[in-house]
């Protein structure tokens, strides 16, 4: 195992923060320490601070992972939040789309200050943030 998962409680969410070297293997590590973490609390709202360092994961595995997440753990969260602070380009927008396209409450965000806002807004009702944006505008 080469990566550190820290779990900080929070009144309404769990703030998990993942060190070490990015691989798929701790990605798929730390994620089932989240959900035990989630069990053992009782709370399923989850801002996940990603700190993983080396090569970033490539299109296919990041696919598989948020596909086979989405499916294990569809119902089980209320929301998660993710933050890469070590992120290139927009590959974990396209896994927000992904878990997004199959009804999995994970939305990808720049900070972790807007990731927390997002989590702590009631009237998310655990739409991704474009969708949480649509919904307060006026209709015509």
């Amino acid at each position: 195992m080469t990566y550190k998962l820290t779990i900080d409680p929070k009144p309404a969410y769990l703030h998990a923060i993942a060190s070490g070297r990015n691989s798929r293997e701790n990605v798929e590590r730390y994620v089932e320490d989240i959900v035990r973490a989630c069990k053992a609390r009782n709370c399923y709202k989850v801002l996940i601070e990603e700190r993983l360092e080396g090569p970033r994961l490539g299109a296919l595995e990041v696919f598989d992972i948020m596909s086979e997440g989405s499916y294990r753990f569809r119902g089980k969260f209320e929301a998660i939040a993710y933050v890469d602070v070590n992120r290139q380009g927009d590959l974990m927008k396209f896994a927000e789309n992904v878990a997004s396209n199959r009804g999995f409450p994970f939305a990808v965000f720049s900070t972790v200050v807007e990731a927390e806002k997002w989590l702590l807004d009631e009237k998310r009702g655990g739409a991704a943030p474009q969708a949480a944006a649509d919904a307060d505008r006026p209709r015509r």
